[in-house]
């Protein structure tokens, strides 16, 4: 299920699950998880893009070992809020996903999420090797906190 909305995205989770934040890129997919009671994410790893289907085989296999209760995909838009290509390919990846689970899943704005990784993993000093192997699922992980941070806000975080 889709949840165009955020609220309704909160409505649809499951009690005490937790949450997977996806960073969709051309070429990899940033994979961050949070605990069961949705207060922390933490980047998990970093899925190299082959086709759709081995791409969700592998997405959907960490979901039920982690026994997910619900996905967002970071959904980025231009600084202006306007959508272009990537959030089409996003949306049309979440379509894709939908026909596969019954996960719940929600978009978030992940604009600067990127950003926000790279100045970390810089304050952090990790190297240009180093920043280039997490970068994905480092940003994955400011999207999915972002999204838990706006739930316990919501009062809907357990």
């Amino acid at each position: 299920m889709i949840c165009e909305d955020f609220s309704g995205f909160a409505a649809a989770l499951p009690p005490m699950r937790a949450l997977m934040g996806l960073d969709l890129g051309t070429k990899t997919i940033g994979v961050a998880v949070s605990d069961g009671l949705r207060s922390v994410a933490s980047p998990l790893e970093t899925v190299k893009r082959k086709k759709f289907t081995l791409d969700a085989a592998r997405l959907l296999e960490i979901a039920e070992a982690r026994t997910i209760g619900g996905i967002v995909l970071g959904l980025p838009r231009n600084m202006d809020g306007s959508e272009g290509p990537r959030c089409q390919s996003t949306r049309a990846f979440a379509r894709n996903l939908e026909r596969l689970t019954a996960i719940p899943l929600g978009f978030w704005d992940e604009r600067l999420s990127t950003v926000a990784a790279e100045r970390a993993l810089l304050e952090a000093d990790a190297s240009r090797k180093r920043r280039g192997e997490v970068i994905d699922h480092v940003a994955a992980a400011y999207i999915l906190q972002g999204a838990l941070d706006r739930l316990g806000h919501m009062g809907a975080a357990r």
